[in-house]
């Protein structure tokens, strides 16, 4: 379970690698630089020696899996009936999104926020009613907190049909207290409005942060919402497509099991099939405790890399889960008149073209000002990473 293994990937297809230039350090798609759980390449080996490899039957093992999964480790057990399986966490966005609106309804969200939420909500033509987070400094380091007042206002609104709930929450790094989302829930059931919570980052956790699934906390919320959840983030096998619908009320799992259908997305392919099965197992957990650990000490190292190059403008919000650290560049971006001088889409290119390195600008999200650092990586990569981020940043400045 060795984490500072530097691994070639190019010439590999990877997204991540092939995808740029040669001599680019990626740091910026959410995929991480690590080898999965040995109990993962083990299964997969496995199965890849039966040498057959047609249409997948979902076995109830799987479904189990899942179930055991949650209640042993999140504290919720969801019922085997309850999950739709689906190649991936996007497409099961997107089938909510039909399932649960018409063109021309408005769908909630929190920004800035995972790119692919804008997508599917325009894809569907929708709406977006776009409830942007506060920023809130404690001891001089910045952190998102929701603006429930805003929420509510849109909520009201009588074409808001549904939420998107990031949580952990991608880019912010926010994983929200049960406080927070008991407040987010009420607001959307109390409007009519489906809460449909993302939580595919939800076992990634900095030391003493609590990830709370969204239906745990209450027979209420259980009913009313949708959640999707996958082992691909956490053991870095999203290139294996399998991921879950979790529908608990019947009516609901009935219009997303429709949308589902109908939109082509109800095949897996067997090799996701038994990773997850393999992942969710204590050897899994085991592997997955030793990572949290090397991405805490990522963050850190990060903070550290920084904070001792840039001014103190420059500012990585407070990380409670993902590894995806997002840096205040906003003192670089925009001029003491408030205009704005140079957009992150510019400083990511800029970063490429000079320094060698790509990650992931902040108006994609939904956010001028900022950028997205994915720090999954060997910490020799990292410290590399790092120091060209900081190189680039100091020489715009001039």
């Amino acid at each position: 379970m060795s984490f500072t293994e530097i691994i070639p990937r190019r010439g590999t297809n990877c997204v991540k690698w092939d995808k740029i230039p040669e001599g680019v350090l990626p740091m910026w798609v959410a995929d991480m630089d690590f080898e999965t759980a040995p109990c993962i390449q083990e299964a997969i080996r496995k199965r890849a020696e039966h040498g057959v490899f047609g249409y997948t039957a979902v076995p109830p093992s799987y479904y189990e899996s899942v179930c055991n999964w949650f209640d042993e480790r999140h504290g919720w057990r969801p019922d085997p009936s309850w999950i739709i399986y689906c190649p991936g966490l996007v497409p099961a966005m997107s089938a909510c999104v039909s399932a649960f609106t018409q063109p021309g309804d408005k769908v909630i969200l929190m920004s800035p926020v995972y790119n692919c939420f804008f997508s599917s909500i325009r894809n569907y033509g929708c709406e977006l009613l776009d409830v942007p987070l506060l920023t809130v400094y404690d001891d001089g380091v910045p952190h998102y907190e929701i603006d429930f007042d805003g929420l509510e206002r849109a909520a009201r609104d009588p074409q808001a049909k549904m939420m998107m709930i990031c949580s952990p929450h991608n880019p912010a790094g926010r994983v929200w207290t049960r406080e927070e989302l008991e407040r987010v829930g009420h607001i959307c059931i109390d409007n009519g409005v489906v809460p449909v919570s993302d939580e595919i980052h939800c076992e990634f956790t900095m030391p003493g942060v609590k990830f709370t699934p969204f239906a745990s906390i209450s027979p209420e919320f259980e009913r009313a919402c949708v959640v999707l959840n996958s082992p691909s983030k956490a053991f870095n096998i999203a290139g294996l497509q399998i991921s879950n619908i979790i529908c608990p009320d019947p009516e609901i799992r009935v219009r997303v099991n429709k949308a589902v259908n109908v939109n082509e997305i109800c095949d897996v392919n067997p090799f996701g099939v038994v990773a997850l099965q393999a992942a969710y197992t204590p050897e899994g957990l085991e592997w997955l405790t030793a990572l949290n650990g090397q991405i805490a000490a990522n963050y850190r190292r990060l903070r550290e890399l920084l904070g001792a190059e840039l001014p103190p403008e420059f500012k990585l919000y407070r990380l409670d889960g993902t590894y995806l650290a997002w840096l205040d560049i906003k003192a670089l971006c925009y001029g003491p008149d408030g205009s704005l001088r140079i957009s992150a889409v510019d400083v990511e290119q800029s970063l490429i073209d000079v320094e060698k390195v790509k990650v992931s600008n902040g108006v994609m999200y939904g956010q001028d000002g900022f950028l997205r650092i994915n720090l999954a990586c060997p910490p020799a990569l990292l410290e590399d990473g790092a120091g060209r981020i900081a190189k680039g940043i100091k020489r715009l400045m001039i």
